[in-house]
C-alpha cells in the first residue's frame, strides 16, 4: 500500500521577535498561513526495514539527513510502535531555502500520514509536540491554516482564513542563510514592530486592506546588503499593482497580495520574464 500526502508552503503575514531564550532559540510571534504551492510526499511501507528517501532533486539528502527521514524516526521513537522499513518520495515544488518551510511541510506531511496509518488515535496536539521535536516550523505545518505561531513556534493559536484574495511568491536567487541572519539580530537596533494585534482584529473582520497594511517582518531590518534582491523584487511588485508585499520566514522569498486575480496573474507573468522562481498561489 502507498499513501499519499500533500505538504503545502506556509507565508509569514507577520514574524516578529521578542526575546533570546535560555536554550539559544529565539521567542517569536509569527502570523502564519498555508497556500496551495506545495510538495507531494509519497509513502510506502517495505519489509527490508530500510529507511529511504528519494526527491526530484538530486542535491537534497536521500537518508536520515532529510528533515522527512528524521521525522518519521521521531515518530517511532515518540510511540514507541516498532519502526517498519519505509520508501519516501518527495516531488519537490517549494523552492528550497526560501523561507516557506519546505522541509518542514515535507516532515509534516510524513507525520500526518505514519499517524493515519499506524496511530490514528495520537490527537493532533500530540502530534505537534511530535513535530517540535524535530524542527521549530514543524508544528505549525502538521496543523496549517491561518495560525498565530509564538515560543519557538509550538504555541500555536488558531486564526480566521485570510479573505479571498491571489498571492503572487517569486524567490530571487539566491540563499539566506538563517542562523546568520539571527546572528545579525540586535533586539533594541530593530526600527519597526509587526502591528500583531491590528493584523488579527483585521482578520477577524476580514479586512484584507487592513490586512495588507500590517504585513511585516523584522528579519527585513537586518538583511545584509548583498541581499538587495530582496527590496528589489517587493518594489518590482508593488509596481506591479499589489496592495503589499513582505519577505517570508527567513527568506529571501518575497509575496504580495493582490485583491484582483487579473492584476495577480499578469504581475505573475511579467515577474517570470525575469526570475525562475514565481508562483501565483492562493490561501489554503
Amino acid at each position: 500500500m502507498t499513501y499519499t500526502e500533500p505538504a503545502c508552503a506556509k507565508l509569514n503575514l507577520t514574524l516578529d521577535i521578542l526575546g533570546k531564550r535560555p536554550d539559544g532559540y529565539h521567542d517569536m510571534r509569527m502570523v502564519m498561513i498555508s497556500v496551495d504551492l506545495r510538495d507531494t510526499v509519497t509513502l510506502t511501507p517495505a519489509e527490508d526495514g530500510i529507511l529511504t528517501v528519494e526527491t526530484n532533486l538530486p542535491f537534497l539528502p536521500r537518508g536520515e539527513g532529510n528533515l522527512a527521514a528524521r521525522a518519521a524516526l521521531r515518530f517511532f521513537e515518540e510511540t514507541g510502535l516498532p519502526r517498519p522499513g519505509l520508501e519516501m518520495s518527495i516531488d519537490k515544488r517549494i523552492p528550497v531555502c526560501a523561507g516557506m518551510a519546505g522541509g518542514s511541510s515535507d516532515a509534516a506531511a510524513v507525520l500526518r500520514m505514519l499517524r493515519r496509518v499506524y496511530a490514528p488515535e495520537i490527537t493532533e496536539a500530540r502530534l505537534e509536540e511530535i513535530g517540535a521535536l524535530v524542527g521549530s516550523d514543524v508544528p505549525y505545518c502538521v496543523r496549517g491554516g491561518t495560525a498565530l505561531a509564538e515560543g519557538r513556534g509550538e504555541i500555536l493559536t488558531d486564526l480566521p482564513p485570510l479573505p479571498p484574495c491571489s498571492i503572487v511568491v517569486c524567490k530571487p536567487a539566491c540563499s539566506v542563510s538563517t542562523p546568520d541572519l539571527f546572528a545579525q539580530v540586535r533586539l533594541k537596533k530593530l526600527r519597526y514592530h509587526p502591528r500583531t494585534e491590528e493584523l488579527i482584529e483585521a482578520l477577524e473582520a476580514r479586512d484584507l486592506e487592513g490586512i495588507a497594511l500590517r504585513l511585516y517582518n523584522v528579519f527585513e531590518d537586518v538583511l545584509p546588503r548583498k541581499y538587495d534582491q530582496v527590496f528589489a523584487v517587493k518594489r518590482r511588485l508593488l509596481d506591479l499593482g499589489a496592495m503589499a508585499a513582505s519577505m517570508t520566514g527567513s527568506g529571501p522569498t518575497v509575496f504580495a497580495l493582490f485583491s484582483e486575480e487579473n492584476r495577480a496573474t499578469e504581475a505573475a507573468e511579467a515577474l517570470r520574464e525575469e526570475y525562475r522562481d514565481v508562483f501565483l498561489c492562493r490561501p489554503q
